[in-house]
Formats: C-alpha cells, structure tokens, sequence
C-alpha cells in the first residue's frame, strides 16, 4: 500500500552512512542520490518498484515527534544482524533482538535509535 516514506535527517552524510550500513543487513542499498536526499531501496527490486527506492532521508529539520520506521526482515538472523549492525554504526539500543508475543505470537523484533533520535524497528512475522 505504501509506496515510499522518508524523514529529515540532521546530516545527510552521517545519516547516509548510518542507513546504508543498518540496511544491507535487510538486502536494501542506495538506489537514488538527490541534492539534499537518499533513495534506499531493495537491492534486487521488483517490477514496477519506485526506481528510487521506498525509504527516503533528506537533509532538514527532524521530524517532532520523531516518526517511528519498521523495516521488514526475512528472519529473526536478520533482525539480529540489523540491531548489531545499527549499534556498531552509532545507534542507540530501544530493544534488544526478541520475541514480542504482546504484539502478536510470533513477532520478532529489534529497535533503536537512530542518529537523530527515530526510532526504527527490523521484525519479521513468523507463522
């Protein structure tokens, strides 16, 4: 349903790096550089997918309140991989690696901060 988002980052080049790191570990790279913004995208899209990816930052002023991002993983070895690879790029820890049966059974999931405070979510939504 959702095409593409985005959010303003603070410093597109720190957020760019942040991004392109945390998001590989989901198979998602840059697939669009504009003056002033980032296009991520799947690495292997799909026919008729947004060329320019479907997660977007732009350099501005963050959003208040920050927007919380859920990125989907194929498995829970992905979200692991997410949550080490956004702490070790500078993010900070809102939630380990977990099962969160609250949600829904079989909702796994990780969450962190992101340089500028979003907070972003790798899950996958096992049967």
């Amino acid at each position: 349903m959702i095409d593409h988002t985005g959010i303003n980052v603070t410093d597109l080049d720190r957020s760019k790096r942040f991004y392109a790191k945390v998001l590989a570990t989901l198979g998602y790279s840059v697939r669009l550089e504009l003056p002033g913004a980032v296009g991520f995208g799947d690495g292997d899209p799909a026919q008729g997918d947004d060329p320019g990816g479907d997660f977007w930052i732009a350099a501005g002023e963050p959003f208040v309140p920050r927007s919380h991002v859920a990125f989907r993983a194929r498995d829970a070895a992905q979200v692991i991989a997410f949550y080490k690879a956004a702490l070790e790029a500078g993010g900070r820890d809102n939630g380990a690696p977990g099962p969160r049966p609250h949600y829904h059974p079989g909702y796994y999931a990780a969450f962190v901060f992101d340089p500028d405070g979003y907070n972003i979510e790798a899950v996958c939504h096992a049967e």
